[in-house]
């Protein structure tokens, strides 16, 4: 078995490469140790809580006791399955802000600026606004994703963008345009009433192609000799074989699959892999640090009318809407049910937003379990930028066994100071006129929590991961001790190997992290390539002109 190029890992960066290396001439190998996507528990968007929370689809890694949170060990599900989080995720489509991207350059990620990446997230999107307004020169129109909104039929959703209004918010048509800031539409990598992920997007087509394949494999490590990748160990059908590449291995095997392969291939923090009795090829000991997340909460409101999904929540309905969707692909089914979203700023000074909200038209857990009190609606939210870092590392030195995962959550006074501060904002929108007419009461936290100790024992009891993992092998110059791989995406101190995938963030990106992710397989197959990037956009994002001194 042997390819110009090996790809391990068929997630969403992963897809991104196989498609454009193969559609470029290069042979092709990708090895992913999940099985098929097929099936309506991932491809219809509505059974987004299934596909989660199935061993079959997910690696199942549980976090370590988060010292911060009460001691919870916290799921971290990562999709394994062709696709990977793309075919388990929300389907919430967001770039990210232009300023996420200017910092990734001034921390040293050269050529990694909002105008340097806009012209890749063009290439990569067919962008379907569905006339809901949005200025089409910011975004794509031929490219394999396509991104499309929901219907917006509950009145729920333009009554939750009416009350952003009245508390005196921006509202923005399209958040991955110009302007992120404000109340508007969602946008969902949803595509004739299917999950539109990585799988369906990119590797589908790739594989059609002579010179792409996929390896059915569990990866235990890469294989290095004297100093370059020549390929990578793999376990099938319980035997051990190398799979050889002609010219590079790619790892693209999520935040925290990434590392640990690293670790194993003995590129890791020297201790760290002493510790373990694994040969150190190269002491970079910024593998497995830097870990970052968005840590939410469910906002859930009691409903005054009888008009969110909560109607549908019984076997009948649920039937019917399964029907509808395998029949027509239209229906409720068809949607990820977000589909009006917002991004503000915690306060004056705070240059662009750093909170976002989901809102959601029904009152229910994120693994699809308890929807509360009959018929209510719900936001999750929580800061997108906190300080907390956290740490992938060995488990042991046998592949088999999962990484230890600890974010750290909370970890310092100021994430507490902006959770609250989010907390608090929020009641201030959902006690807007606009809301009057659907709210009954709140549900969670609920109103006797006002303090500071109250709200803090809240977010302790019922913070949530977003399910964001990122930055444990980021990318920076490479000079710089705590960087794993340069901005052309090589891993300092190796030859012939590069990593890319959420792993490589300097810091987390605003908003849902699938997009950002295929915007690192697009602009990596690039560099792999050896071509020129794309050349810089013009265009100037919205920044609140009053940033400095107002909070909106």
């Amino acid at each position: 078995m042997r390819a110009d190029y090996v790809i391990v890992g068929a997630g969403s960066a992963g897809c991104a490469m196989a498609y454009r290396l193969a559609e470029a001439g290069k042979s092709v190998l990708v090895i992913e140790y999940g099985g098929t996507d097929a099936g309506p528990l991932i491809q219809m968007p509505a059974a987004l809580s299934y596909p989660m929370n199935m061993a079959r689809y997910d690696w199942g890694f549980m976090s370590e006791p988060e010292p911060h949170l009460g001691g919870r060990t916290l799921v971290t599900p990562r999709g394994k399955v062709i696709g990977g989080s793309s075919s388990i995720n929300g389907m919430v489509y967001v770039r990210g802000h232009a300023r996420d991207y200017d910092h990734w350059a001034e921390s040293g990620a050269d050529g990694w600026a909002y105008a340097d990446v806009l012209p890749y997230f063009k290439r990569m999107e067919s962008w379907h606004d569905g006339g809901h307004g949005g200025d089409p020169s910011w975004r794509g129109t031929d490219g394999p994703l396509h991104v499309t909104r929901g219907p917006r039929n509950n009145p729920l959703h333009a009554a939750f963008v009416k009350a952003g209004h009245e508390a005196g918010y921006q509202v923005t048509d399209d958040y991955n345009g110009a302007q992120q800031e404000g109340f508007g539409p969602m946008e969902q990598t949803v595509w004739k009433g299917r999950r539109w992920s990585a799988a369906n997007a990119y590797l589908k087509p790739a594989l059609k192609r002579d010179n792409c394949d996929l390896v059915r494999g569990f990866v235990r490590k890469v294989v290095i000799r004297d100093g370059r990748a020549v390929g990578v160990e793999i376990e099938r059908g319980g035997k051990i074989e190398v799979i050889h590449a002609n010219a590079e291995v790619i790892i693209s095997a999520s935040s925290i699959n990434s590392p640990k392969i690293l670790m194993l291939s003995g590129i890791g923090p020297a201790s760290h892999l002493s510790e373990h009795e694994i040969e150190v090829v190269a002491d970079r000991p910024g593998v497995g640090q830097n870990l970052q997340d968005h840590l939410e909460v469910y906002f859930q409101f009691a409903a005054k009318q009888p008009i969110t999904l909560y109607r549908y929540w019984n076997l009948f309905w649920k039937g019917m809407i399964g029907a509808q969707w395998l029949l027509t692909k239209t229906g409720l089914g068809a949607s990820n049910q977000f589909e009006s979203a917002a991004f503000i700023r915690s306060d004056a000074g705070v240059e662009y937003p750093d909170i976002q909200y989901h809102f959601l038209p029904i009152a229910v857990r994120y693994d699809g379990q308890a929807a509360a009190e009959g018929h209510g609606f719900q936001a999750h939210t929580g800061p997108m930028r906190a300080s907390s870092r956290g740490e992938i590392t060995l488990t042991s030195a046998d592949p088999k066994e999962a990484p230890r995962i600890a974010f750290n959550y909370m970890s310092t006074e100021q994430d507490w100071i902006d959770f609250r501060k989010c907390l608090r904002l929020t009641r201030e929108i959902f006690g807007q006129e606009a809301m009057a007419e659907h709210v009954k009461h709140e549900i969670q936290p609920g109103v006797d929590l006002q303090s500071d100790d109250e709200l803090d024992g809240f977010i302790r009891e019922h913070a949530e991961s977003a399910y964001h993992p990122c930055g444990t092998c980021r990318m920076g110059r490479r000079d710089d001790p705590g960087a794993v791989v340069d901005p052309t995406l090589r891993v300092i101190g190796v030859d012939g190997l590069r990593l890319a995938d959420s792993s490589i963030f300097p810091r987390i990106t605003n908003g849902n992290l699938n997009g950002p992710s295929i915007l690192v397989g697009e602009k990596a197959s690039d560099h792999i390539l050896g071509r020129d990037p794309l050349p810089a956009a013009n265009e100037q994002p919205w920044l609140h002109p009053e940033w400095q001194v107002k909070q909106r």
